[in-house]
């Protein structure tokens, strides 16, 4: 919620009053600074705080119960020509820069652009268009379906409207176009309405013959985030846990995994969402948790966040 959400979404010093009030009054204990992976541990966007590494199999043994709440720290971008170039970013990127930027964890200011294309029409579009604009940027977001399919909502869209961001619907990015290794355009796919796909939503189809180009020298892609499970698929079946197809942690009713000393919660268990499902869920694993820990202890537990 600190770093990858603007502070204009969330205020900051609401997260952070809360973790003080879980420290004094609560008791939980902090440990910073700290990756905990087991296996070979995959790159994510937030990594660059990491100064020391644990093994998730030997946190596992040394507790007597584990909460996984990992989250969605794996940006999926699409596999198009010049996605690798300079000036090209997810929008986890993008705005986790500018958050540490703003805290003072990071001297180096974000590089300033003066047009920005952001692909997508979530709530991460939406925040990476308002930053854009917020720096003076010339800003378009462009969705393959239209506004009234934005997973962000039709009122989201309208307001980067009024804020000054072109909305561009129906629409496919097919390359960005590079010049001396850095982004210089996009070049897109007229998209038009089909039947309904798995998601419920029409399915975008390409029209053929129609194409055109925006220029950009920041491209930004909010096209979705992946869930970071902290182990490996083989590290996953040693300790019992199933992870599903989409990558995500398998639970039970309550929210505990194959191996019965660990739980699961929030975006890990269910794909990206918003704060508030995910919320909920680390509630109803705690409550879970603590009934679990009576039932096998007699005793209330010690918390530590990692």
């Amino acid at each position: 919620m600190l770093f990858a959400i603007p502070p204009w979404r969330i205020p900051p010093e609401r997260v952070l009053n809360g973790v003080k009030r879980l420290e004094e009054v609560f008791g939980v204990k902090f440990v910073l600074k700290t990756k905990i992976y087991a296996g070979e541990p995959a790159h994510e966007e937030g990594d660059v705080f990491a100064e020391k590494h644990v093994n998730l199999e030997d946190l596992i043994g040394n507790y007597d119960m584990v909460l996984l709440a990992t989250g969605t720290w794996s940006s999926k971008v699409p596999k198009i020509p010049g996605v690798k170039s300079e000036g090209v970013v997810s929008a986890l990127e993008y705005l986790y820069e500018w958050r540490i930027y703003e805290l003072g964890y990071s001297s180096k200011k974000p590089r300033h652009a003066k047009k920005v294309v952001v692909v997508g029409a979530g709530y991460s579009a939406v925040d990476a268009a308002e930053r854009a604009l917020k720096q003076g940027a010339e800003t378009y977001v462009v969705y393959r379906r239209t506004a009234k399919e934005a997973p962000a909502g039709i009122y989201e869209i309208e307001k980067l409207k009024r804020n000054g961001a072109t909305f561009i619907e129906l629409a496919s990015p097919l390359e960005v176009i590079v010049e001396n290794g850095a982004a210089r355009a996009v070049r897109f796919q007229k998209m038009k309405l089909g039947p309904p796909d798995e998601t419920g939503r029409p399915a975008p189809v390409p029209v053929p013959g129609e194409e055109f180009t925006i220029e950009a020298d920041l491209v930004v892609f909010a096209t979705g985030e992946g869930a970071t499970p902290p182990l490996s698929t083989s590290a996953a079946s040693k300790l019992g846990i199933a992870i599903s197809k989409h990558g995500t942690i398998e639970v039970n009713k309550i929210m505990q995994t194959g191996n019965p000393k660990v739980f699961a919660a929030g975006d890990i268990v269910h794909g990206p969402s918003r704060i508030g499902p995910a919320l909920k869920s680390g509630l109803f694993a705690a409550r879970f948790m603590h009934n679990w820990f009576l039932a096998k202890k007699g005793k209330s537990a010690t918390a530590v966040v990692i």
